[in-house]
């Protein structure tokens, strides 16, 4: 599938498009927040890098399933608890790293708390797979 990222020359530039397109015959897929569970399903261990690099393995997993990539995705939220600015800086590194140059538009949130102990990320999708 071919997404279109938009970069809007009036906006200031940033590390990702500024909005997205998927092709009108695309049908979406919604992802679940993807959490940093290994196979047992509890929250690896490591800092936030270790962890996103878990939930990305696990967001690609749930692409799999759909018959999509990394390359199908048209935008992400991520989500951070801390309330400390590098540590959000320091997950969306690595998911800058895996998405490459399919720079989606993306939202980076620093939250309270999320759903399992330990957890210190999740990342939500939306795609667009051709059937």
């Amino acid at each position: 599938m071919t997404v279109t990222l938009i970069r809007a020359p009036q906006l200031a530039s940033a590390p990702y498009a500024h909005a997205a397109t998927m092709p009108v015959d695309a049908r979406p897929l919604f992802l679940a927040g993807a959490c940093p569970l290994n196979a047992e399903g509890t929250v690896v261990p490591g800092g936030i890098a270790a962890q996103t690099a878990q939930a990305l393995d696990n967001l690609e997993a749930a692409l799999l399933a759909a018959s999509a990539t990394l390359t199908d995705v048209v935008a992400t939220r991520v989500l951070v608890a801390s309330t400390d600015r590098r540590y959000l800086v320091e997950a969306w590194n690595v998911v800058r790293e895996r998405f490459g140059a399919h720079d989606v538009p993306s939202t980076l949130v620093g939250v309270t708390v999320l759903g399992y102990p330990g957890q210190l990320i999740e990342i939500e999708a939306t795609a667009g797979v051709i059937d």
